[in-house]
């Protein structure tokens, strides 16, 4: 039995089982004492609304554009509970957190308000104050009448931070919240408890992937495949996907070329009181322009051609002086609602404000009230310079737009002037019929007529420009021994790398025929451009041949006297001009100098890029 472990073992020697206990003691004593002060601080701060509201942008990446706001709440600065995690905790343990998040949106509705901050309010809600006790239906919408605040322009944000099971509740929540006019996201998509779960349940209008699977995702795999496996469910769900967490320009770039059209991040713009408005277009170089990599552009007119003049007013003024406008001019649809500096603050639209004025008393109760309590400030803002095929993918992504309703065009952030959804409608269609008879079938890339086009508007424009002739080299023999098939697989693969390294915003790609593209480059960094699609389709030109093949490192065929002639594995000529804008008169004089600098190209052994430095024919 001298081995046997008794509980005096456990405790020690004589006395010390005493000591234990006071330790034990004191210390439940000072973590009693602990959660009384926290419970005084935080009465306190209830009692004194001492939270303050930071906002942090969430940025549409296909506008390059602010398309709301995620409200954050902290402490009082001199308080232990100024960190949110700590403030939530504690209202947690003191069953009162239905009245903290309460507080906590009637704060941020009041101050985003007071600042007249552009766009959506995303406001955060747990799962959990949905079936607290104390929920009152139409107290949130309550608070949105008393701030003067749209309910269409809120979006109720749900974390999944915290359990519930209770999916009937939530849906029943849900359906309540957007009879209402509000928007339902789900936040943390993968960090939670419930995940996809409740996004099939809820059917959210957004979805925030967590910052788990943004983070170092240019170097992840894995992390990729999760994230287009999330893009596709959305486009089938009809839910936007927004991207939290980015902090570096390699995790921006590789979420723009995804395809997700919304992120939010600190690469972007940091949480703070007073948050940005507008965002640096440094922000966005590399930007794939929101547009999956594999798609080819098509270079077409911008949504400056579908200006149309409207008049402008500043946001105090009545909405009796908009309604005479509007009385005025019965073909005019929406008055624009501008900033003193030219920013487009929203849009007032006839029909908004005739339903009004029908009920009863809207024109005596409203009449005298400042514009900017009834404009549609999330109407759609494009730049006067984007192509209308990125105009036209925000205006279907917009589903509250009608389409008889306008848009705004601005350039430079400054009010130019609006569009109309019906002409953009109608522009797209010319466009797609246009393009569908001159597109190459293979590539689906412009062929020569708009290529030809392009170049006659960049010479009428004068607008400096490069022109980059592609060609493959030993294409013929490649064909004859692996055959079209495989030919045509090794075009489409490079017209994906070309698109690829062109900027959808500034650059055209172009497929002549056969092995030959274009390239026309607005781009400044064309140069590098030119070389990494060089260097890609180097890499990967291998790939297309059999084992015996890459280790001769070519094939045998016979050329065109039928000799029998060795050909090494494929490579790329490119040959670049830059035009000289003010003496070239046509398509035809680039066509003549860019075919001149391929043959140069062609010249040099393997992989090339050649700048014929002669600017004039």
């Amino acid at each position: 039995m001298a081995n046997q472990i008794r509980p005096t073992t456990l405790i020690g020697e004589p006395g010390r089982p005493a000591q234990l206990t006071m330790a034990g003691d004191l210390a439940a004593s000072t973590s009693d004492m602990m959660s009384k002060q926290l419970a005084a601080h935080f009465h306190e701060i209830l009692q004194g609304r001492r939270l303050h509201p930071i906002f942090q942008p969430i940025v549409d990446l296909d506008q390059r554009q602010i398309l709301g706001y995620e409200s954050l709440i902290r402490g009082p600065s001199d308080s232990p509970l100024l960190n949110p995690l700590a403030l939530f905790e504690v209202a947690i343990r003191l069953d009162r957190l239905f009245e903290l998040e309460l507080l906590c949106r009637e704060i941020a509705v009041q101050q985003f308000q007071r600042m007249q901050l552009p766009g959506k309010l995303f406001l955060n809600t747990s799962p959990a104050s949905l079936v607290d006790e104390e929920h009152q239906p139409g107290h949130t919408l309550e608070q949105m009448h008393r701030s003067s605040m749209d309910p269409q322009n809120v979006v109720i944000e749900l974390t999944e931070q915290f359990p519930l099971d209770d999916y009937d509740v939530m849906r029943k929540a849900t359906r309540h919240y957007r009879a209402m006019g509000f928007e339902i996201a789900i936040d943390d998509l993968g960090a939670g408890y419930a995940g996809l779960r409740m996004w099939s349940e809820l059917r959210p209008d957004y979805v925030k992937i967590d910052k788990h699977f943004v983070q170092d995702i240019h170097l992840d795999n894995v992390k990729q495949e999760f994230v287009r496996s999330i893009i596709s469910i959305a486009k089938g769900t009809g839910c936007q996907v927004v991207a939290e967490g980015i902090e570096t320009q390699q995790e921006y770039a590789t979420v723009a070329d995804l395809g997700i059209g919304l992120a939010q991040g600190y690469y972007l713009a940091r949480p703070h009181a007073v948050p940005p408005r507008t965002l640096n277009n440094e922000l966005f170089a590399g930007d794939p322009g929101g547009i999956p990599a594999s798609r080819p552009m098509y270079l077409s007119d911008t949504a400056a051609t579908l200006l149309t003049d409207v008049p402008s007013v500043h946001p105090f003024t009545k909405v009796d002086d908009v309604m005479d406008l509007f009385y005025s001019t019965p073909s005019l649809l929406s008055v624009a609602v501008l900033a003193e500096d030219g920013r487009p603050l929203g849009l007032a639209r006839r029909y908004r404000l005739t339903d009004m004025y029908a009920s009863p008393y809207g024109r005596h109760l409203n009449g005298k009230k400042p514009i900017a309590q009834f404009m549609d400030s999330s109407c759609l803002v494009v730049d006067q310079d984007i192509m209308v095929e990125r105009a036209s993918q925000a205006v279907t992504d917009n589903m509250q737009l009608r389409v008889e309703d306008d848009f705004v065009i601005t350039a430079r952030g400054k009010f130019r002037g609006v569009g109309k959804v019906v002409d953009l409608l109608k522009k797209i269609t010319e466009l797609q019929v246009r393009n569908a008879r001159y597109a190459n079938p293979l590539t689906l890339l412009p062929g020569n007529v708009p290529i030809y086009d392009v170049l006659d508007r960049h010479l009428q424009g004068q607008t400096e420009f490069s022109v980059a002739y592609c060609d493959l080299d030993y294409f013929k023999p490649f064909n004859d021994v692996y055959g079209y098939g495989k030919g045509d697989e090794v075009l489409k693969r490079l017209a994906a790398i070309m698109t690829h390294h062109a900027d959808p915003q500034r650059d055209f790609v172009g497929h002549l025929g056969g092995d030959d593209f274009i390239i026309v480059f607005e781009s400044p960094d064309w140069e590098s451009r030119c070389e990494a699609i060089a260097e890609q389709f180097g890499e990967q030109a291998e790939a297309f041949y059999n084992d015996t093949d890459r280790l001769a490192g070519g094939i045998r065929s016979a050329d065109r006297t039928g000799t029998e002639t060795f050909y090494p594995i494929l490579s790329l000529s490119i040959g670049v001009v830059r035009p000289d804008v003010l003496v070239c008169r046509s398509h035809n004089e680039v066509a003549a100098m860019a075919s001149e600098a391929k043959r140069q190209a062609k010249q040099c052994a393997g992989n090339c890029v050649f700048y014929d430095r002669r600017r004039i024919p």
